[in-house]
């Protein structure tokens, strides 16, 4: 497990809607930004270590990989 990069608060542009990633809802969302993430480019540029540290600190183990976040969050990240 390595810790990944993470924030104190979001970027003066504002946090990205986290909920557009499938599985994730309002609850974990707030959970995402009390670990200090707030973008889809933080959480597209997780490595397996880091998403392996991610999950062990979630409720829902597995859910990063099973719905694909990487993928989902490097879409989103590219949107703009």
């Amino acid at each position: 497990e390595s810790k990944p990069r993470t924030m104190t608060a979001p970027r003066q542009s504002g946090a990205d809607d986290l909920k557009r990633i499938s599985g994730v809802g309002p609850k974990l969302e707030t959970t995402l930004n009390e670990m200090g993430f707030w973008h889809f480019d933080q959480i597209a540029k997780w490595s397996d270590d880091e998403v392996s540290w991610v999950d062990s600190r979630l409720k829902f183990k597995g859910r990063i990989r099973r719905d694909d976040w990487i993928a989902q969050a490097a879409a989103f990240s590219g949107e703009k």
